[in-house]
């Protein structure tokens, strides 16, 4: 069986889980938060990933999505099983079961909004930016059986153009929100194309050190591991140890270090205990020893 929960994103299970109708074909939906209003005159900050992942799991819980995807970062948060359908579209008491007709109706918020502004750059649309981890997220979605078609057409612009019900009902592959019956969103206006990466890494992509467990990290343990966080640690402006010299034996520094990266990626509370779990310490990027 496919992951519940989409391997490279934070798990931010909020409850209140329904079914999916595995007599519709499997099906994803794309939109964007359009979080904010620009112009190519008056560009706009985009928001941080952790203010909109704090909006879906507190007062916009109501309007969540499956997974919350950074294509400037490759960031993800998952609030909703794959099986379980989700909130961020419309769906009519009696209608087309516009959230559950499929074995899944994955649903995906990307963080963007046109001409957001990011390290001085403006973008206008979604497919002008990095995309980063769009390979991944692609590659789970599949894994549920979605196919790679647009029945609607890939969209290109913000503009709506609403799905007959009939075929909502019997044809899988991906829509966006402009499409989806019973709701009047445009969005996202743009995706990112369909495409595959070859299996493990390139001979020019650095490797890195896999996750080895929360339960490695004890007190006392010695490891070239620990001395490569590190150093990691250090070079994202999060040391707070008392002392240099002691590098590869897990201490009280390091605890100390590791809560200050898990606050920079904007987890908090029991998520924030300095004892590394996988989100933070993939996106660490501890070099291979």
């Amino acid at each position: 069986m496919p992951d519940l929960w989409m391997p490279q994103a934070l798990k931010v299970d909020i409850g209140d889980h329904g079914s999916c109708d595995s007599a519709f074909p499997a099906k994803a939906i794309a939109h964007i938060t359009g979080d904010l209003e620009a112009t190519a005159e008056a560009p706009l900050d985009l928001l941080p990933f952790a203010s909109l992942q704090g909006f879906f799991t507190g007062s916009g819980s109501g309007k969540a999505p499956h997974v919350l995807w950074d294509p400037f970062t490759g960031e993800f948060a998952q609030f909703f099983p794959a099986t379980s359908r989700s909130k961020a579209v419309f769906d009519k008491t009696g209608g087309t079961r516009t959230n559950r007709a499929g074995k899944v109706v994955i649903q995906v918020e990307a963080l963007f909004f046109p001409h957001c502004r990011v390290n001085g750059k403006v973008f206008a649309r979604l497919v002008d930016t990095p995309c980063r981890g769009w390979d991944e997220l692609h590659a789970w979605i599949s894994s549920w059986g979605v196919p790679d078609v647009w029945p609607m057409g890939r969209p290109t612009s913000l503009s709506r153009h609403t799905c007959p019900a009939e075929k909502w009902r019997t044809q899988g592959g991906w829509y966006a929100h402009a499409h989806v019956p019973e709701n009047d969103h445009v969005d996202p206006g743009s995706w990112p194309e369909f495409g595959s990466r070859p299996a493990g890494p390139s001979p020019a992509e650095p490797r890195f050190e896999p996750f080895p467990g929360a339960s490695f990290f004890q007190m006392g343990r010695k490891s070239p591991v620990i001395a490569a966080m590190h150093g990691r640690l250090v070079a994202e402006d999060c040391d707070r140890y008392t002392s240099g010299t002691v590098v590869d034996v897990w201490g009280a520094g390091d605890v100390r270090s590791y809560a200050a990266w898990q606050r920079k990626l904007g987890l908090a509370g029991d998520a924030a205990d300095g004892v590394p779990g996988r989100f933070s310490w993939d996106r660490l990027e501890v070099p291979g020893v």
